[in-house]
C-alpha cells in the first residue's frame, strides 16, 4: 500500500494510491479526518490502516465512480512535505562508500566500522518527486548525490530492543541525501552542507512496512542523465534498521512520524576519479525496489 500527499484544485490532502496505481484516493473519503501525513503516522488505528489498505485494492471501475482522482492529474508533494522534526541520517552505512569517501578525502580506511556515524539533516520542505534541486551554485560547485531507504518511525520509540525494533517502523520511502561536498569539507561536519534548502529529496510515497521483507533487502540504485551510478541491495548496510532504532532509542525518544535515512551505497559523484559533480539540468533517479523511483532536476 502506497499512501501520499497531493495537491489537488488547490487543496492538499493525504491519500492511498489505488485502481491499479492509477488513482489517488483522499483518506476523508473513507471517513478519516487527518491533516497531513505526521498526523495519520502518530493517530491511525490498526482498523484504519485495514480500510485504507482495501481502499488501496480497489479496481480502476471502482476508483472513477467514488471520489478518487487520476493520479497525473494531482501534484505530488513529498509524502511528509515538513517533517517534525530533523531528519536522522546514517554516514557511510555501505562499506564501499566508506573506501570511497575516505579515498576522497586522503585518509587512510582499513574497514573497521566500529560505530555508526548520525547527522541531522535541515529540512523546511521536503522536495517532491518531479520537483527541482536548488544547486545553490552561487555559494558552492561540488553537488553530489545519495540514494538511500528512510525509514519512518510509526510509534514513539524509547529503549527498543532490536529483538523489537520492527514492531516500531510504520513504513518507507527514498530519500536523495543531495550534498555540497565543499561545504561539507569547509565546515568540518555534515550539517550545513546538507541542509540548504530543496536537498532534502523525498518520495514518491511511503510504503508500509508489511509491504516489504522484513529485514528490506531491496535493490537500491541511482541515475544520472539515465547512466547508472550507484547500485547495491540494502542488506549491505554495516548497521542493520533495528541496530540504528535500538542504539538510537536508548538514549532518546523517536517520535513517531521519525525519518531515518540508512545511508548510501558507493558511486556517488565524489567517488569518482575525476569526481562527477551534479550540474544544471541533470536528471537524478533514486530508486529502491518495492517502493519506486524518486526523480528530480538540478536547476
Amino acid at each position: 500500500m502506497k499512501l501520499i500527499t497531493y495537491r489537488y484544485q488547490g487543496q492538499t490532502q493525504v491519500g492511498v494510491v489505488a485502481g491499479c496505481e492509477t488513482y489517488a484516493v483522499p483518506v476523508s473519503a473513507l471517513g478519516l479526518s487527518y491533516a497531513d501525513m505526521n498526523e495519520l503516522i502518530e493517530n491511525i488505528t490498526p482498523q484504519e490502516l485495514a480500510a485504507l489498505r482495501k481502499a488501496s485494492a480497489r479496481s480502476c471501475d471502482d476508483c472513477g465512480s467514488s471520489e478518487g482522482v487520476q493520479l497525473d492529474q494531482v501534484e505530488l508533494l513529498a509524502p511528509i512535505p515538513v517533517p517534525k522534526q530533523e531528519v536522522i541520517c546514517v554516514g557511510v552505512n555501505y562499506m564501499e562508500h566508506a573506501y570511497e569517501s575516505a579515498k576522497y578525502k586522503k585518509e587512510e580506511f582499513h574497514g573497521d566500522r566500529p560505530f555508526p556515524v548520525y547527522f541531522c539533516k535541515r529540512c523546511n520542505l521536503a522536495t517532491p518527486d518531479g520537483g527541482y534541486i536548488d544547486g545553490h551554485f552561487d555559494i558552492q560547485e561540488r553537488l553530489d548525490y545519495e540514494s538511500e531507504l528512510a525509514v519512518i518511525i510509526g510509534r514513539d520509540a524509547v529503549n527498543v530492543s532490536q529483538e523489537d525494533a520492527w514492531d516500531y517502523v510504520f513504513g518507507y520511502t527514498i530519500i536523495n541525501d543531495v550534498t555540497s561536498r565543499d561545504l561539507q569539507q569547509r565546515h568540518k561536519q555534515f550539517y550545513f552542507g546538507k541542509s540548504l534548502d530543496t536537498f532534502t529529496c523525498m518520495g514518491p510515497w511511503i510504503v508500509l512496512k508489511d509491504d516489504l521483507p522484513v529485514p528490506p533487502a531491496q535493490h537500491i540504485w541511482c541515475k544520472v542523465n539515465g547512466e547508472v551510478r550507484q547500485e547495491s541491495n540494502t542488506d549491505r548496510m554495516i548497521f542493520d534498521i533495528p541496530y540504528l532504532i535500538s542504539e538510537l532509542s536508548g538514549g532518546m525518544c523517536l517520535k513517531a512520524g521519525t525519518i531515518i535515512s540508512t545511508g548510501t551505497p558507493s558511486g556517488v559523484g565524489m567517488g569518482f576519479d575525476p569526481p562527477r559533480w551534479l550540474r544544471s539540468g541533470d536528471v537524478v533517479e533514486c530508486g529502491v525496489d518495492g517502493i519506486g523511483v524518486l526523480t528530480n532536476i538540478v536547476k
